[in-house]
């Protein structure tokens, strides 16, 4: 069995580029789901949100400030419209508000899951991450 410190969940340019940068920086990194890129945020900061992680190595080898152009990118067709989705709220989260995450999470019908975390949710609570990613995979197997 394979190990890698950096686990990309989902391609598109925010995979990529996680994958990418963790390389760069002497991690090895996989990217599983590649062809999952509906709907997901290339902003660097959102990088545990794409990614179980291990701590704060791969965070300073990833993250960035956001840049003005990450947050007017246009994204293709959104994935939530044609397949199952699921939502981790991180309900302690200062980037994104709980509540848009609730009503884009509800919006998409996903099956949601709400966490006492911050946005950095994959670092500070992995079991959970990997939980609803787990059970994603089951159903969707």
């Amino acid at each position: 069995m394979d190990t890698y410190d950096v686990v990309v969940v989902g391609g598109g340019p925010g995979g990529e580029v996680v994958a990418d940068r963790a390389v760069r920086s002497g991690l090895t990194a996989v990217v599983v789901e590649a062809e999952a890129v509906g709907g997901e945020c290339s902003y660097h900061a959102c990088v545990p949100s794409k990614a179980l992680l291990r701590p704060a190595a791969v965070m300073a080898a990833t993250q960035r400030p956001v840049a003005t152009t990450a947050l007017e990118e246009k994204s293709g067709e959104a994935a939530w419209k044609t397949i199952p989705s699921w939502a981790l709220i991180a309900t302690a989260d200062k980037n994104i508000p709980p509540a848009a995450q609730r009503w884009m999470a509800q919006r998409a019908g996903s099956h949601i899951t709400e966490v006492d975390a911050s946005h950095a949710v994959a670092v500070s609570r992995p079991g959970v991450v990997t939980h609803v990613i787990l059970a994603a995979a089951r159903a969707t197997r």
